[in-house]
């Protein structure tokens, strides 16, 4: 089974970058995709003409902001949105697909904002999320994809130091939340467990300062697979020469 996972900036500008061709070339038996930035409606009329999917979407009440989706070829068992807390459910960030072996969660995590102005709320969420993550595992395994707006590790960004405590997305707050998560639920970071050596693969690039020509950027999109199957990972890549958004897709394959 082939996961692959793109935060697309606007799904539909992103389909004006060819992004069904991304899709086509991939190949994958599922593609989940991150702030679509539209409705419901407006990310079904975008992706009209992929007819090999069923698409599953879930759009904030604020238009043109944030919004997740799971395009697949297997119909899932169930499907569901949102972690069912009032103070989370209104940004459209969570998609959720029962598979018969698993559930498939993909996330637009909250980011933390200019001048750090919304770090609390982001510790709630980070809570609250593995909370709802642990409910769901008590039944079956997980996989948990999408931009997680943290890098885990200086490893995992090209500026640990100028960026420590003072940028969203490389504050102690987010990366206790993110450790939180990792250790209460026993899941595995797909990529680093594979490639522990290699540090200069990111994900997400700043749209200033020509950032992804210098590849200064961020590893902050992840596929987060349960212990319980970790052992039929086949591989996790990086797909750093996409283009069409300011990340760029990550790929799972799993024998599922």
């Amino acid at each position: 089974m082939k996961l692959v996972s793109w935060n697309v900036n606007g799904i539909r500008a992103t389909v004006k970058k060819g992004f069904e061709d991304v899709v086509a070339d991939f190949n994958a038996d599922v593609f989940c995709i991150q702030e679509t930035k539209a409705q419901d409606d407006q990310v079904k009329e975008a992706l009209k003409d992929i007819t090999e999917y069923e698409i599953f979407t879930n759009s904030a009440e604020k238009k043109g902001y944030s919004g997740t989706g799971i395009l697949t070829r297997k119909s899932p068992v169930a499907f569901d949105r949102d972690m069912g807390k009032i103070e989370h459910d209104t940004e459209g960030r969570i998609t959720h697909a029962e598979y018969e072996k698993f559930h498939l969660v993909n996330v637009y995590v909250p980011n933390s904002g200019n001048g750090l102005k919304r770090l609390d709320y982001r510790a709630i969420w980070d809570v609250d999320f593995t909370q709802y993550l642990l409910q769901l595992q008590k039944d079956k395994p997980l996989i948990i994809t999408g931009d997680f707006n943290v890098a885990h590790t200086e490893n995992d960004l090209a500026n640990p130091k100028p960026n420590y405590n003072k940028t969203s997305g490389f504050t102690q707050v987010e990366i206790d939340g993110l450790d939180h998560l990792i250790n209460t639920l026993g899941v595995v970071d797909s990529y680093r467990e594979l490639h522990p050596d290699t540090f200069d693969k990111y994900t997400f690039w700043s749209q200033r300062f020509g950032a992804r020509l210098r590849n200064a950027g961020w590893r902050i999109d992840y596929f987060m697979v349960d212990r319980a199957i970790w052992d039929r990972v086949k591989s996790a890549e990086i797909h750093d020469q996409i283009m069409g958004s300011d990340h760029c897709p990550i790929s799972l394959e799993i024998d599922l």
